[in-house]
């Protein structure tokens, strides 16, 4: 479906450059490094989920032999409440309060205190004889439980934002926002059927497999250096700077390779610890957390309670929609309402439409973005009412979406029209798809559904050295997490004409390279990858100016083709191409070395949307499901390198399954939560699921120079309600919460009989 261009490294399929060390072992993961002198940082962590710090005491921790330092919230200087921004940021002073609680603990698991050790066995004993004292108050545990008027208030000073005026009381809601077009009575009132639906998901974790992990050390001059698994090396050096007082500059922050991220790891929780240790021990300092740790706490995504309400005339036509959308944030601020916001209603052509949502405290962890944060149940919601109303009409629900299809020149819900986008492109894709009208066995159900994501630009950095041979070293800001590196090799190659093998790609640290926004909201490949696009033609041009000056021509009588400079027709000049190789193994006579740079703030990100078609099965005796079939189709502009897009694909089907049959935070009374492990919060093994098919669809942005959309996060949109609409499918019973788990299931099954 892409227009024909003639590429030779775009679109191809290369061995990606960080397998080998992976795949053996040698790559350096946040919990690898050891440092001479190094010390073992630990944190203790409150056993309630609400209660008032009264004193904290250290002292028997610091007077045990093996132990150099001990901190807790009375340490860290006061910070001042303002915007740090970035995916893992929100207001300056409950980034601070997350990190190390001060008057309260907000959630099981809240750090209330550090220690550095010379072991992990002192550290752990050291941690046993802080004296901690309590007064325990009532935790607020469900998103509704908050909202209410008589509800305990986890902050007296949050007071709800984007009111029209300031209200005069408290509440735990911290946020509401509203996107509105047309008329919705009348709207209502045009339509032939309406239907009517309410969602709860709950919480839910990225289940990246490896723990964060950091190691910092502090010099006499109080400069600092902090190895971590990151997404964003840069704005975790900001983050850090803002809440120990330091300046950025004395920090330097090294990207190590990250165990999967998905968003989680986009939030600082042990480095500014790390590094006030190591202050005030005077040596290297090392933490890791537990399993137990990251799912206490860390950020899962918000659990949510979501309303919606869509009417259609007979012919499919819809004619009004509203959405009530409640997103848990944990214990501060900051759920992903308005992405969800923007994104309920985006694929489809709606006149009248009200969305409602709100960002709600509760007593659990600070929700950290989870790939595409907010859509996956915003997009539930409506995809299970869009199945529901195709059922009513008779109609195949694929040609309900087709017939309410946004495309280019539609104004999206959320404000500005679409440029070129593919949506119409994945419908019919899924539609002529073969797993689409193959047969089901018999007693299985298919359930179909469709995802967006906005994607976003950003900041990113870039440099492109030629070495004395012609090879390539890129060298750019972004954590690699799902390949990026090998993109960024193969859009050097294709600008420059060059061979794939003879470029290397490598992220710099704070120091090394030019600052580039966190690896997320499915940007690298796009901003980054653009920024080393321009970094190349930056390159091109010196090389042609260079050609220039050897030939004695004018520059414009000099083009770049196929990796060498050309005389431009009709010129007629005596020479030979110059290739890239040559024109560095002579820099040192035109001019010095070849070092082409590119900083940018990048625009016309392309939206993307997704089609996924889901089989299975459920055994009415147990609850049981078994995936039968799983098809994704999504537009990914132009594929850069189709397995990595297809893994993406796969993996975000992999988790949004998961999360829509089995995963949940589950917490006692008292706000502990009881499946800390993933023994009892069980993600998807391979034995789980069936292999995922994979359609790409190439519909290229116009506003990048090989077309491409981000591709990282749309996939976990549409899974959720793919699957509960095949659980509807094979079984005639429509259950609107998830987890699809055996207990709900067999709950729904036998209430129905």
């Amino acid at each position: 479906m892409a227009e024909a261009v003639d590429y030779k490294v775009v679109g191809t399929r290369p061995i990606r450059p960080d397998g080998v060390d992976k795949v053996t072992g040698r790559a350096q993961y946040g919990a690898d490094l050891n440092l001479p002198n190094m010390l073992y940082g630990k944190v203790l962590r409150s056993p309630h989920a609400h209660a008032k710090i009264k004193s904290v005491d250290v002292s028997k921790a610091l007077a045990m032999d093996g132990v150099y330092a001990a901190v807790s919230g009375a340490d860290f200087p006061t910070a001042a409440h303002g915007d740090i921004g970035g995916e893992g940021g929100g207001d300056v002073a409950d980034v601070a309060k997350n990190v190390m609680a001060r008057d309260k603990v907000l959630y099981h698991g809240h750090a209330v205190a550090a220690v550095a050790a010379t072991s992990q066995s002192i550290a752990d004993a050291a941690l046993a004889a802080i004296d901690v004292e309590y007064d325990v108050l009532t935790p607020v545990l469900d998103v509704d439980e908050a909202m209410a008027d008589d509800a305990p208030l986890l902050d007296e000073n949050c007071f709800t934002a984007n009111l029209p005026e300031k209200p005069d009381k408290p509440s735990n809601i911290a946020a509401v926002m509203q996107l509105a077009r047309g008329n919705v009575e009348e709207g209502f009132e045009a339509a032939d059927v309406i239907v009517e639906g309410d969602y709860n998901i709950p919480m839910a974790h990225q289940g990246y497999i490896e723990p964060h992990a950091c190691t910092a050390t502090i010099n006499e001059a109080g400069q600092a250096t902090v190895w971590c698994c990151t997404q964003g090396h840069f704005e975790f050096r900001s983050m850090t700077a803002k809440l120990l007082g330091m300046e950025i500059a004395d920090l330097k922050f090294i990207a190590s390779e990250i165990g999967g991220g998905f968003g989680g790891k986009t939030v600082v929780y042990l480095e500014p610890l790390a590094v006030l240790l190591s202050k005030q021990s005077g040596r290297p300092v090392k933490m890791m957390m537990t399993r137990e740790d990251v799912f206490r706490a860390t950020g899962p995504t918000s659990g949510t309670h979501c309303k919606v309400k869509v009417g259609a005339k007979k012919d499919g036509t819809l004619t009004a929609a509203t959405a009530w959308l409640a997103y848990e944030a944990g214990a501060f601020a900051g759920a992903p309402m308005g992405p969800g916001a923007m994104c309920v209603f985006a694929p489809y052509e709606l006149e009248n439409f009200h969305i409602e949502a709100f960002d709600v405290l509760v007593n659990k962890p600070k929700v950290a973005a989870y790939r595409a944060p907010g859509a996956p149940q915003a997009a539930h919601a409506i995809e299970v009412a869009l199945d529901d109303l195709a059922r009513q009409l008779d109609m195949d629900p694929i040609d309900l979406r087709l017939k309410n299809a946004v495309s280019e020149g539609t104004q999206a819900s959320y404000g500005p029209k679409f440029p070129r986008i593919g949506f119409k492109e994945c419908l019919e894709a899924a539609k002529a798809h073969p797993n689409y009208t193959k047969p089901l066995p018999e007693g299985a159900g298919r359930g179909v559904a469709a995802g967006f994501w906005f994607n976003v630009g950003m900041q990113s950095s870039a440099e492109v050295h030629i070495n004395e041979n012609g090879s390539v070293i890129v060298v750019e800001g972004n954590p690699d997490i799902g390949g990026s590196r090998a993109s960024m090799c193969i859009m050097a190659a294709e600008t420059l004409g060059v061979e794939y093998d003879s470029v290397r790609a490598l992220v710099g640290d704070t120091e090394s390279t030019g600052f580039s926004n966190v690896t997320g909201g499915s940007r690298t490949t796009f901003a980054t990858g653009m920024a080393v696009i321009e970094a190349c033609e930056d390159i091109i041009a010196q090389c042609k100016a260079r050609a220039a000056a050897t030939w004695g021509v004018d520059e414009d009588q000099v083009e770049w083709e196929d990796g060498q400079a050309v005389p431009a027709p009709g010129v007629n000049a005596d020479v030979k191409p110059l290739s890239l190789a040559d024109i560095a193994a002579s820099a040192h006579k035109t001019g010095g070395p070849l070092l082409g740079r590119a900083s940018l703030n990048a625009q016309g990100a392309g939206a993307s949307f997704a089609v996924n078609i889901c089989d299975l099965q459920v055994d009415a005796e147990t609850g049981k499901v078994d995936v039968l079939g799983f098809t994704a189709v999504q537009d990914a502009g132009r594929a850069i390198h189709p397995d990595y897009v297809e893994g993406q694909m796969q993996g975000g089907a992999s988790q949004g399954l998961g999360w829509a049959l089995n995963e949940e935070y589950i917490f006692d009374k008292n706000g502990v939560m009881e499946n800390a492990g993933f023994l009892d919060y069980r993600i998807p093994v391979a034995s789980d699921l069936p292999m995922i098919d994979c359609e790409i669809v190439e519909v290229p942005n116009p506003s990048h120079p090989y077309g491409v959309r981000g591709v990282g996060e749309t996939p976990i949109v549409a899974p959720l309600a793919a699957a509960a609409n095949a659980v509807r499918d094979a079984t005639g019973v429509r259950v609107n919460d998830l987890p699809l788990s055996p207990p709900r299931l067999l709950d729904a099954i036998d209430s129905a009989e």
